[in-house]
């Protein structure tokens, strides 16, 4: 759950101007639905509108091209008549930005791919109230056929991204692909290192995997006569954790959802008994004793060293450096059962990723940057902004069978890196619907294969959504955001504590740290997402 407190301050900041505006906003949500000069847009094919408009967007840039070179949105350009100009402030500085944007009222026409760490669902409902943000409903049914029709096929697409007023304010990012099904990138196991150990099964128990990490720490399985193997890694717990508290019975480091009761996962004994095995990893040197001190940079360079025997990451390679074909040695772990979890469990994405995109109620073209979105949500478009035009990431090997071919001029090792220099489509939270398209090359590659397998074996039969996706309303976001920032903090600051021995899991220790959470308004916290659960199981 993202922290809101300085976002309603920006929100308190704008009162007086909108307090002035506001007779203003409703006809200008009202009447902002056709484009400048009325122009007539059209509601299915291309060109959207037949003289050419021009737009500005802001989205999150990963400084690997200017978005205006990309040749993926400069032919989108001249498919569609409609002409942008970016700003793309970089990853690291966009949530900055935005705020800003928001304060000063100088908001772009689109908002593409802010994703919720920067639109957060409460900033959803409070710009959208305030009249920042134009409600779609109706520009959706009229002007966006694609979503419209994945909203009829999925009616719980509709039912996550409707605000508590009954609006939607931004659209989401619907996936359906291979890795679908992933909260983060998984972890990975160091397979030469089970080779060289002869350990052929992966862990399925907590026992089992403590076992391993011995192994891996006494038994030399890098080969190099050194005892510089790091059996567990990763950077701030961040991508390890939830894989790990799900062998504890937990599904979300926070609020999560069972058997329609919402409990606080941190407070549980469950996750004291997390705590206690992490902490034995630590205090054995099982686990890295970097892991709250260093970069992802630090960790990819001790996996590129062999040093690693266990390391989450989206793909293994990314962190081992093999190229893709080789990584397929190293499988997944799959879910852990413990004292504390009798049956395998792991947390599942519920397939729908928020805030990706948002239209400010100054656009004078919604109805056009609707339409614009919308191809985005087809099979064709999402594959064409994936994958980018023909003669840059891929060429035809075969146009009348459809069968595509990589272009071999551009290694297999960066290829994704490519990716982002010719298509938005890299490393932001993109609107559009992700499935899983016809592989280049008229079939999945060993690796494609391999991904698929490993998910469908050990992710999707043991998959729970921890919560759904629920929208507060404003007296509840209000108390959230009192509370949540403290929370969150107080709550990160001992995991690392009680895992490095800083604060000692006694009686005492633990019933202090309860009490400090407890202190906090925890159940007032916990009542809110109960009614939010309660409202989102009850509505249609």
């Amino acid at each position: 759950m993202k922290r809101m407190k300085t976002k309603f301050l920006i929100s308190g900041l704008l009162t007086s101007a909108l307090l002035l505006g506001a007779c203003g906003a409703d006809d200008a949500i009202e009447n902002n639905t056709s484009t400048e000069d009325s122009q007539e847009v059209a509601k299915e094919g291309f060109p959207i509108v037949e003289e050419p408009i021009k737009m500005s967007l802001m989205a999150p840039g990963t400084g690997l091209a200017e978005w205006k070179d990309m040749p993926t949105l400069q032919q989108y350009e001249e498919m569609t008549n409609i002409e942008f100009e970016y700003s793309t402030p970089p990853l690291n500085d966009f949530e900055t930005n935005l705020n800003l944007a928001f304060a000063s009222g100088d908001l772009p026409d689109i908002l593409f791919a802010p994703g919720t760490d920067s639109l957060t669902p409460a900033m959803e409902v409070d710009y959208g109230k305030q009249g920042l943000l134009l409600p779609l409903n109706d520009l959706i049914d009229d002007y966006a056929p694609n979503l419209s029709q994945l909203m009829e096929e999925r009616p719980d697409i509709r039912k996550s991204i409707t605000t508590s007023d009954g609006n939607i304010y931004a659209l989401p990012g619907i996936v359906d692909g291979d890795t679908a099904s992933w909260i983060r990138g998984p972890i990975w196991i160091n397979g030469d290192w089970m080779d060289a150990l002869d350990i052929e099964e992966v862990p399925s128990t907590i026992d089992e995997l403590y076992d391993m990490l011995v192994r891996f720490r006494d038994e030399d399985p890098n080969g190099n006569g050194k005892a510089d193997e790091i059996p567990l890694s990763d950077v701030k717990m961040d991508s390890t954790r939830p894989w790990l508290l799900a062998a504890f019975g937990m599904k979300e480091w926070g609020i999560e959802e069972v058997n329609d009761e919402v409990r606080y996962a941190p407070i549980t004994d469950n996750y004291r008994g997390y705590l206690e095995f992490m902490n034995k990893l630590y205090e054995e040197e099982l686990l890295d004793s970097e892991v709250f001190s260093q970069a992802d940079e630090q960790k990819k360079a001790k996996g590129e060293e062999n040093r690693l025997g266990m390391f989450p990451d989206w793909f293994s390679f990314f962190t081992t450096g093999q190229n893709e074909e080789d990584s397929i040695v190293n499988p997944m772990m799959g879910p852990l059962t413990s004292d504390y979890s009798e049956e395998p469990l792991f947390p599942i994405n519920p397939g729908i990723n928020r805030g990706t995109f948002a239209i400010s109620t100054t656009n004078p073209n919604p109805a056009a940057a609707i339409r614009w979105v919308d191809y985005m949500y087809s099979e064709e478009g999402y594959e064409f902004f994936n994958r980018g035009p023909e003669g840059y990431l891929w060429e035809w090997e075969d146009e009348e069978e459809g069968i595509k071919r990589y272009n071999p001029d551009i290694k297999a090792t960066t290829r994704e890196e490519y990716k982002g220099e010719i298509t938005p489509f890299y490393g932001i939270s993109t609107p559009g619907h992700e499935t899983a398209m016809d592989p280049i090359g008229g079939e999945k590659t060993e690796f494609e294969k391999f991904i698929l397998k490993e998910t469908e074996e050990k992710i999707i039969p043991y998959g729970e959504v921890s919560y759904p996706l629920v929208y507060l309303t404003p007296e509840e976001q209000e108390i959230v955001g009192e509370i949540e920032v403290d929370l969150e903090t107080y709550v990160r600051n001992s995991e690392a504590q009680f895992i490095t021995g800083e604060l000692e899991l006694t009686e005492e220790g633990w019933d202090n740290y309860i009490s400090t959470i407890e202190n906090m308004n925890l159940d007032e916290y916990i009542q809110v997402y109960q009614d939010a659960f309660d409202r989102w199981k009850s509505s249609n």
